[in-house]
């Protein structure tokens, strides 16, 4: 039997969200409903308001989730209800091209719910990222349901949800971070505090973080960057040469993702170092670098999306890893907050006055 729920939808583009009454299916196979515990609020989110993402509005915001599994449907054997889940927006298929080549974090099929939530007069929603998790409980395909271990709070696993995942993976999983390596991460908000955070993980000798913004500055040095550079007063490329012998870091990220911060880091890097682009460009911008020094510096230009993460390997690792206190996902908690204060939450999100809003239901 259907249910009534409380969720957070967008209906229009750039208008402010509203907290509505969204009907919930029961899960059809492959499907699972799980009861939101915590849902953090991502700049995703925000572009899904401003129409930056599609035009298939109303949305149902909300994806950083982690909850428990309520009901299952027929089929369903990874989860059963009573299991503590991350919900993530990366079940793989199994059967694409790039999961038959033993790559499954490409997966180039991933699934959704089949069934759509709607309101109550009958409107369809699409659920953001596949998710829609700014809800008392949502509907999803099993395989966005990652098992972890129930002893870590709500409001920190669901982080791992999106764009803390995105931050660690791009050093640990796309950046492919050593022991001893120098990195530089460009931009310090969520995402690129979590790749200071992966980049000390994984052993980096130095981990310089870049920003204009000195809160940032001050918390990636919380979360592990050994030095850090101010581009508003000094040019990033330099200081980021400086602090490397004059060479470059092995490893730079960006995790702004606009034309300037990727030359930079283009130009920051090492020879045959490695750039990560974490930040998401908007689709009218261009990039022009000369073809020669593309060729001559050699190394790799990457793309990282989701950290190219495996929820199913990874999201487990990272939780065992904060339960032991070797990884503080707490930090990146500034506040928490219930479900008609999301509006708010972009607000404090643009201004940089929080790394993560958390909706506690």
């Amino acid at each position: 039997m259907s249910q009534k729920v409380r969720a957070v939808i967008a209906r229009r583009k750039n208008e402010p969200v509203t907290v509505e009454t969204v009907v919930v299916p029961d899960p059809g196979p492959g499907e699972a409903v799980v009861k939101v515990q915590a849902c953090g609020v991502c700049h995703t989110d925000l572009h899904y308001r401003q129409g930056g993402i599609s035009d298939d509005f109303p949305f149902m915001l909300g994806h950083e989730a982690a909850g428990v599994v309520e009901s299952v449907g027929e089929g369903v054997t990874e989860v059963e209800p009573g299991d503590f889940v991350v919900l993530n927006w990366r079940a793989v298929c199994g059967q694409c091209r790039a999961c038959r080549r033993g790559r499954p974090w490409y997966c180039f099929a991933t699934h959704n719910a089949a069934q759509r939530m709607t309101l109550e007069d009958g409107t369809e929603l699409t659920a953001a990222l596949g998710i829609g998790a700014f809800a008392d409980k949502t509907l999803v395909h099993a395989g966005q349901c990652t098992k972890v271990d129930p002893a870590a709070s709500a409001a920190v696993a669901g982080l791992l949800g999106c764009g803390v995942m995105a931050g660690l993976g791009a050093a640990l999983n796309t950046g492919n971070v050593q022991r001893g390596d120098s990195v530089a991460v460009i931009g310090c908000g969520g995402v690129g505090g979590a790749a200071v955070m992966g980049a000390n993980l994984a052993g980096a000798s130095r981990v310089i973080a870049v920003d204009i913004d000195d809160r940032k500055l001050a918390t990636a040095r919380k979360l592990g960057a050994t030095h850090t550079v101010d581009s508003r007063e000094s040019d990033p490329v330099e200081a980021v040469r400086e602090l490397t012998g004059g060479f470059g870091a092995d490893v730079v990220i960006d995790a702004v993702g606009v034309p300037e911060t990727y030359r930079q880091a283009f130009y920051a890097r090492d020879l045959a170092g490695t750039v990560v682009l974490v930040g998401v460009p908007t689709p009218e911008m261009r990039l022009e670098l000369p073809l020669l020094d593309v060729f001559g510096r050699g190394g790799a230009l990457k793309s990282s999306w989701y950290g190219d993460c495996l929820p199913s390997r990874d999201f487990p690792m990272l939780i065992d890893l904060y339960l032991q206190g070797r990884l503080d996902l707490d930090a990146f908690v500034s506040e928490t907050i219930e479900l008609d204060g999301v509006e708010e939450s972009f607000d404090r999100m643009q201004a940089g006055d929080v790394l993560r809003s958390v909706v506690v239901l």
